[in-house]
């Protein structure tokens, strides 16, 4: 039934690809993608230590990973997933390998949902990440994790919410936390750090997804961009993963300036693949050991975590 659901799947991908490029429908281009990049083969399957709410709203939900056996308080990675600020959630968006390769490192690892476009704002999802991240830390102590350890990981439009997040400090002073509560940021192939120049340069593809998000109103655009909120004091240190996609490279390299001139300690690795079917790789290849960016990131880890 698995092989045959799978292969159903893979068909209709397929076909809903052949579509998009008939048509041009972005949108629906995109949404392919991202479901495809769920669908993996051999990947070691994990269950979540446990599933909880950190709001009210049904979407503020995340999937904790502890590790096992730990003998001691332990790092946590948090993982806020993509889908253009409107689809996606932690079940689908996410890398499969991500949570029984970090775990086994001595990681505990969580993954998040968070209320979409248009039903909420992206301000909201930005508050979203904050509040997941409150609640992780409130519960330190039951789930075993070192609260003074903590990374934020995001793909895509998570990667774009991260980023956010440790640039701008008021989303964690909305809720009583600051950039002393994250020892770093991994943005994985986002594309819109500087949302005024995605909007006028990223060409029609996605075009109305980001006006969708991020409005019109030019103030707004530049407040929601990371690269604008850049100027110290930002999260302590940042990697920034990112394929051969023209405008995700472009946006990596101008936030990686903007961090670097506030004297925010940042790293910018780039990979293989381009498109669609690139982005969506590195997101669904990440934690695979056999995938070049894990290896980047586990070292890039070990620095900030202090681990060996």
């Amino acid at each position: 039934m698995k092989i045959h659901s799978a292969l159903m799947f893979a068909l209709i991908a397929a076909l809903a690809a052949h579509v998009v490029e008939a048509q041009s429908d972005h949108g629906l281009r995109e949404y392919v993608m991202q479901r495809s990049a769920s669908v993996d083969g051999n990947v070691p399957q994990l269950r979540p230590s446990q599933t909880f709410s950190y709001g009210s709203d049904p979407l503020q939900v995340l999937d904790f990973y502890a590790v096992p056996h730990a003998s001691r308080p332990t790092p946590l990675i948090i993982f806020v997933h993509g889908g253009g600020w409107k689809r996606g959630s932690k079940d689908v968006a996410a890398s499969r390998y991500a949570p029984a390769h970090f775990t086994q490192l001595g990681y505990a690892y969580a993954a998040i949902n968070y209320r979409l476009v248009p039903a909420a704002t992206v301000e909201q999802q930005g508050e979203d990440v904050a509040l997941a991240l409150k609640a992780l830390l409130a519960r330190a102590g039951q789930l075993g994790i070192d609260r003074s350890r903590v990374v934020l990981m995001g793909h895509s439009a998570g990667a774009h919410l991260v980023a956010l997040v440790g640039t701008d400090e008021r989303y964690l002073k909305n809720v009583g936390l600051s950039f002393a509560d994250i020892r770093g940021v991994i943005p994985i192939d986002g594309a819109a750090y500087d949302v005024p120049r995605q909007i006028a340069q990223g060409g029609r593809f996605m075009h109305d997804t980001y006006l969708q998000a991020f409005g019109t109103d030019p103030a707004r655009q530049r407040a929601l961009s990371p690269v604008m909120q850049a100027a110290a004091p930002n999260a302590p240190a940042f990697l920034l993963l990112h394929v051969q996609r023209p405008d995700g490279m472009a946006q990596a390299k101008e936030l990686e300036t903007a961090l670097k001139r506030a004297g925010t300690a940042v790293e910018r690795r780039d990979f293989p693949g381009t498109g669609l079917r690139g982005h969506a790789e590195i997101n669904r290849q990440l934690g695979n050991p056999d995938y070049a960016a894990t290896p980047v990131v586990d070292a890039w880890l070990r620095g900030v975590f202090g681990t060996k």
